[in-house]
Protein backbone atom coordinates (compact mmCIF):
# COMPACT_ATOMS: atom_id res chain seq x y z
CA UNK A 1 0.00 0.00 0.00
CA UNK A 2 1.21 3.33 -1.10
CA UNK A 3 1.14 6.36 1.43
CA UNK A 4 -2.01 8.06 -0.05
CA UNK A 5 -4.31 5.16 0.83
CA UNK A 6 -2.97 4.63 4.30
CA UNK A 7 -4.11 8.66 4.77
CA UNK A 8 -7.21 8.17 3.05
CA UNK A 9 -8.07 4.75 5.38
CA UNK A 10 -6.68 6.59 8.72
CA UNK A 11 -9.34 9.88 7.65
CA UNK A 12 -12.12 7.54 7.10
CA UNK A 13 -11.71 5.59 10.74
CA UNK A 14 -11.05 9.26 12.07
CA UNK A 15 -14.14 10.62 10.90
CA UNK A 16 -15.92 7.19 11.79
CA UNK A 17 -14.82 7.35 15.45
CA UNK A 18 -15.81 11.07 15.76
CA UNK A 19 -19.60 10.05 14.80
CA UNK A 20 -19.60 7.55 17.29
CA UNK A 21 -18.29 9.33 20.02
CA UNK A 22 -20.26 12.35 19.48
CA UNK A 23 -23.04 11.25 21.73
CA UNK A 24 -20.95 10.00 24.51
CA UNK A 25 -18.69 13.89 24.16
CA UNK A 26 -22.20 15.95 24.23
CA UNK A 27 -23.37 17.69 27.31
CA UNK A 28 -26.81 16.22 28.54
CA UNK A 29 -26.71 18.43 32.04
CA UNK A 30 -30.05 19.25 31.65
CA UNK A 31 -31.96 17.63 34.19
CA UNK A 32 -35.37 17.06 34.65
CA UNK A 33 -37.09 18.27 37.59
CA UNK A 34 -39.14 16.94 40.06
CA UNK A 35 -42.25 18.55 38.51
CA UNK A 36 -41.81 17.89 34.87
CA UNK A 37 -41.38 14.41 35.83
CA UNK A 38 -44.61 13.93 38.31
CA UNK A 39 -46.19 16.05 35.57
CA UNK A 40 -45.24 13.87 32.89
CA UNK A 41 -45.92 10.63 35.17
CA UNK A 42 -49.63 12.00 35.44
CA UNK A 43 -49.79 12.32 32.07
CA UNK A 44 -49.06 9.16 31.21
CA UNK A 45 -50.97 7.23 34.10
CA UNK A 46 -54.31 9.31 32.24
CA UNK A 47 -53.41 8.18 28.88
CA UNK A 48 -53.43 4.63 30.71
CA UNK A 49 -56.63 4.70 32.64
CA UNK A 50 -58.66 6.19 29.82
CA UNK A 51 -57.65 3.36 27.53
CA UNK A 52 -58.49 0.73 30.31
CA UNK A 53 -61.72 2.38 30.61
CA UNK A 54 -62.26 2.38 26.77
CA UNK A 55 -60.92 -1.22 26.69
CA UNK A 56 -63.34 -2.36 29.87
CA UNK A 57 -66.01 -0.90 28.08
CA UNK A 58 -65.39 -2.47 24.98
CA UNK A 59 -65.00 -5.49 26.57
CA UNK A 60 -67.86 -5.55 28.37
CA UNK A 61 -70.00 -4.77 24.91
CA UNK A 62 -68.66 -8.25 23.83
CA UNK A 63 -69.94 -9.83 26.96
CA UNK A 64 -66.22 -10.89 27.75
CA UNK A 65 -66.21 -9.95 31.45
CA UNK A 66 -69.04 -10.95 33.89
CA UNK A 67 -71.83 -8.61 34.90
CA UNK A 68 -70.71 -9.01 38.60
CA UNK A 69 -67.07 -8.07 38.36
CA UNK A 70 -67.47 -5.22 35.32
CA UNK A 71 -69.19 -2.54 37.92
CA UNK A 72 -66.39 -2.90 40.30
CA UNK A 73 -63.31 -2.49 37.99
CA UNK A 74 -65.36 0.29 35.92
CA UNK A 75 -65.46 2.06 39.46
CA UNK A 76 -61.84 1.57 40.85
CA UNK A 77 -60.72 3.19 37.47
CA UNK A 78 -62.83 5.86 37.42
CA UNK A 79 -61.93 6.51 40.96
CA UNK A 80 -57.91 6.31 39.84
CA UNK A 81 -58.88 8.89 36.70
CA UNK A 82 -60.29 11.17 39.01
CA UNK A 83 -57.55 10.76 41.52
CA UNK A 84 -54.93 11.71 38.85
CA UNK A 85 -57.21 14.77 37.52
CA UNK A 86 -57.15 16.22 40.59
CA UNK A 87 -53.58 15.85 40.84
CA UNK A 88 -53.00 17.08 37.29
CA UNK A 89 -55.49 20.21 38.34
CA UNK A 90 -53.38 20.82 41.86
CA UNK A 91 -49.57 20.83 39.13
CA UNK A 92 -51.39 23.02 36.39
CA UNK A 93 -54.16 25.42 37.63
CA UNK A 94 -54.66 26.48 33.85
CA UNK A 95 -56.05 22.96 33.32
CA UNK A 96 -54.72 20.23 31.58
CA UNK A 97 -56.63 20.23 28.38
CA UNK A 98 -54.87 23.28 26.85
CA UNK A 99 -51.29 21.98 27.72
CA UNK A 100 -50.74 20.67 24.21
CA UNK A 101 -51.72 23.44 22.30
CA UNK A 102 -50.33 26.14 24.48
CA UNK A 103 -46.72 24.15 24.36
CA UNK A 104 -46.98 24.09 20.45
CA UNK A 105 -47.35 27.11 17.93
CA UNK A 106 -48.59 25.48 15.05
CA UNK A 107 -51.96 23.69 17.48
CA UNK A 108 -52.39 27.55 18.59
CA UNK A 109 -52.14 28.41 14.92
CA UNK A 110 -54.81 25.90 14.22
CA UNK A 111 -57.27 26.47 17.22
CA UNK A 112 -57.23 30.31 15.88
CA UNK A 113 -58.27 29.04 12.13
CA UNK A 114 -60.73 26.81 13.17
CA UNK A 115 -62.13 29.62 15.45
CA UNK A 116 -61.99 32.12 12.22
CA UNK A 117 -64.12 29.21 10.33
CA UNK A 118 -66.56 29.04 12.83
CA UNK A 119 -69.06 31.60 11.80
CA UNK A 120 -68.43 31.39 8.09
CA UNK A 121 -69.89 27.68 8.40
CA UNK A 122 -72.42 28.28 10.32
CA UNK A 123 -73.78 31.58 8.29
CA UNK A 124 -73.79 29.21 5.26
CA UNK A 125 -77.29 29.10 3.30
CA UNK A 126 -79.26 25.58 3.75
CA UNK A 127 -81.54 24.88 0.69
CA UNK A 128 -85.15 24.69 1.73
CA UNK A 129 -86.35 20.80 2.88
CA UNK A 130 -89.02 20.03 0.06
CA UNK A 131 -90.28 17.22 2.68
CA UNK A 132 -89.33 13.14 3.37
CA UNK A 133 -88.55 10.66 1.05
CA UNK A 134 -91.84 8.04 1.16
CA UNK A 135 -89.93 5.40 0.89
CA UNK A 136 -87.15 5.68 3.38
CA UNK A 137 -87.54 8.82 5.35
CA UNK A 138 -84.37 11.17 4.65
CA UNK A 139 -85.09 14.54 3.73
CA UNK A 140 -85.72 15.96 0.58
CA UNK A 141 -84.12 19.14 -1.28
CA UNK A 142 -86.25 21.47 -3.29
CA UNK A 143 -86.53 20.25 -7.00
CA UNK A 144 -85.19 16.41 -6.08
CA UNK A 145 -86.73 13.87 -8.41
CA UNK A 146 -84.98 11.37 -6.77
CA UNK A 147 -83.99 10.66 -2.95
CA UNK A 148 -80.23 10.68 -2.32
CA UNK A 149 -80.35 8.28 -0.15
CA UNK A 150 -82.21 4.95 -1.64
CA UNK A 151 -83.04 6.26 -5.33
CA UNK A 152 -86.77 6.10 -4.60
CA UNK A 153 -88.60 8.38 -7.67
CA UNK A 154 -90.38 11.43 -6.04
CA UNK A 155 -93.99 12.39 -6.75
CA UNK A 156 -94.01 16.23 -8.15
CA UNK A 157 -97.08 17.69 -6.05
Amino acid sequence: MDLGSILLIIALLALVAAYVARPLLEDHSRAVSAAEHTLSALLAEREQLLDALLELDFDNTLGKIPEDVYPEQREMLIGRSAEVLRQLDELLPGGHDGLEADADPLEALIARRRSQRQPAMNTESVEPKAGFCHACGTALKAGDKFCAACGAPQTVK
